[in-house]
Parts: C-alpha cells; structure tokens; sequence
C-alpha cells in the first residue's frame, strides 16, 4: 500500500506565500509523475502543477508564475512553492502521484488527503 501525507497548507493573507509539501510512503518501487490539484467549495476539482521523474514541469494558466513545483526523488517528495497568493486560491490542494509498487507492475495513482489552503483578502 502507498501513502501521500501533505503539509503546509494554513491561513495567510493575500499576497503572501506558503509552501506545501506531500511525501510518498509505503510500498515503492519508483514514482513517475507527481502532481498538485485543488478543489474549492463548490466547484470541481482542478489540475495545478505537475513534474515529471525527469524534472519536467507544466502548470495551470491561472498559477503560471506565481507557483512552483519540485521533488526530491530519494525521499519520494513534491513540495508546491505559493507565492503571491490570491483569495481566488483558496481550496483544498491535493496531491496525486503515478506509483509502480514493484518492476513489473503498471502505474496506479495515489491521492493524499489533501490540506487547507485559505487566502485571506
């Protein structure tokens, strides 16, 4: 079994930042992607950011600039840097990752349970 564990999320004003992290533990063989969604009251729950195993990163149009996705592969890791937050950011942000448990076996995503985050105006 796998498990994603997320942190930082909290309360901060408009234009300040956070920086959430989710770790990977469990059975793992390797990780491919990992990935940051969100969802706010009310409304679906929506892509952010993503980083490839290779370092390659692509974000939504509505962070682009203001956020920053990253990973340390040996500790199985994505962190989410949030600068100039907007009260429009506010929701819960999950994490998501493509896990293979052993060598042979296919890829399965694995979503944490997700962390507050609240921008005050």
């Amino acid at each position: 079994q796998v498990q994603l564990v997320e942190s930082g999320g909290g309360l901060v004003q408009a234009g300040g930042s956070l920086r959430l992290s989710c770790a990977a533990s469990g059975s793992i063989f390797s990780i491919n992607a990992m990935y940051w969604y969100r969802q706010a009251p009310g409304k679906q729950r929506e892509f952010v950011a993503v980083i490839t195993s290779g370092g390659l990163t692509n974000y939504a149009d509505s962070v682009k600039g203001r956020f920053t996705i990253s990973r340390d592969i040996a500790k199985h890791t994505v962190y989410l840097q949030m600068n100039s937050l907007k009260p429009e950011d506010t929701a819960v942000y999950y994490c998501n990752a493509d896990v293979k448990t052993t060598p042979v076996s296919g890829l399965r995503a694995y979503w944490g349970q997700g962390t507050q985050v609240t921008v005050s105006s």
